[in-house]
């Protein structure tokens, strides 16, 4: 099994390839999860600061072998206490829930722009970012406009963002702009919610490798430069799902895959419409 790749953030930081996705995993099966990878060298992304976190390391997971992500579930925060303070306080709670005294992550998890607040939110982060809780700042499943803004509005360009993209939904058009703003793309439900272990122009490409359909699907992400966080709580899918450094995919492979992009792929909401 080959070692995981590591990818630079703007601000310098550096973030493993290759995550493991925690979030709504009940915290015993997070827990396992976590000391299950392969020799502690899967980073697990546990998002909504859960307890699983603070149980993993109380078993001895260590901290240089994870990234703690915290995203800020929207602009309810601020549309209830406004400003850095309610921020602030936030993760505050977080940490201290996490026994940590900062996150290597931070992310505003949606623009939710009817709330015309994601500006101030995002002012928060670099707050929060200058007095050390955070390592780095991101976005999710923010688009080019709302980018724009809170990058005229701060001077300051996140270093992530997390979108949903799998091979239905490749959102080129987003990933081109991240990339020459200097943003790495996270991609979220990286499986197409499992909808994709069954396409047979997967499955073809599977078999040529000696891979599953899984494994293709991670590579992808891989060879696209993506930042990819499957969920599982399957010791061993957890494992077969980390094993994707040891083969690559060929110009063949990558341009079959890249004909089953849809433009009615998208399986979550859209940042544009949704009304969190």
């Amino acid at each position: 099994m080959t070692e995981q790749t590591y990818l630079t953030l703007n601000d310098g930081n550096k973030i493993p390839q290759f995550g493991l996705w925690v979030w709504q995993v009940e915290s015993d099966a997070a827990t396992y999860s976590v000391e299950d990878g392969p020799q502690g060298r899967i980073p697990t992304h546990r998002h909504r600061g859960s307890l699983q976190e603070r149980r993993g390391r109380r078993r001895g997971y260590p901290r240089g072998g994870s990234r703690s992500t915290r995203p800020l579930r929207d602009d309810k925060a601020l549309e209830r206490a406004a400003g850095l303070w309610r921020n602030a306080h936030c993760l505050g709670r977080s940490l201290d829930r996490l026994q940590l005294e900062y996150v290597d992550l931070f992310l505003i998890h949606w623009p939710s722009p009817h709330r015309g607040l994601y500006v101030d939110s995002w002012r928060a982060l670099v707050e929060l970012q200058k007095n050390g809780k955070a390592r780095s700042i991101g976005v999710s499943n923010f688009e080019p406009e709302h980018l724009a803004r809170i990058i005229d509005a701060t001077g300051v360009t996140p270093a992530i963002n997390q979108i949903e993209l799998h091979p239905r939904f490749q959102q080129r058009r987003l990933r081109d702009y991240n990339r020459d703003l200097g943003i790495l793309t996270q991609s979220w439900s990286p499986l197409g919610q499992g909808q994709l272990l069954t396409d047979a122009t997967i499955e073809t490409i599977a078999q040529k490798h000696g891979k599953t359909a899984a494994q293709v699907i991670i590579r992808w992400h891989v060879e696209n430069g993506l930042v990819v966080i499957p969920k599982s709580v399957n010791a061993n899918r957890i494992a077969e799902n980390f094993d994707v450094f040891d083969f690559a995919l060929d110009a063949e492979d990558m341009s079959r895959l890249e004909k089953l992009d849809s433009t009615e792929g998208r399986i979550g909401p859209n940042p544009l419409t949704a009304t969190f």
